[in-house]
């Protein structure tokens, strides 16, 4: 990104307020950076971090469908509680029905 807009590692390093062998080793891969002169180049260049650490070659940054690992663990136990819910109450029972009802409401489910 810097050569793109031809600046030179010292300007960039004056810019950012550092030095210009710490430009250098990161761009060559012998320290990282810490985050602040990632954000520095993101605001900077007007990327996005996911450009920056190479998840895409789209600058404004990847467009993914948000579906995080823990929300499919959440989803998968609370189907597994489900499913005991109902396989431990009896379903002629008029009490039974109540219990699972208050169970899954505090579950956040709407099992009507």
């Amino acid at each position: 990104m810097r050569e793109s807009v031809k600046l030179s590692q010292a300007k960039i390093a004056v810019l950012i307020g550092t030095q210009q062998t710490s430009i250098n080793r990161y761009e060559t891969n012998q320290y990282s950076p810490p985050l602040k002169v990632l954000l520095w180049y993101a605001n900077y260049f007007d990327v996005s971090l996911d450009y920056i650490f190479g998840r895409t070659d789209n600058p404004q940054g990847k467009l993914y469908h948000y579906e995080p690992e823990a929300l499919k663990v959440k989803a998968e136990n609370q189907s597994d509680m489900e499913r005991f819910v109902e396989m431990y109450f009896n379903p002629d029972s008029p009490i039974s029905s109540k219990l699972k009802e208050t169970i899954f409401k505090m579950m956040g489910v709407d099992k009507k």
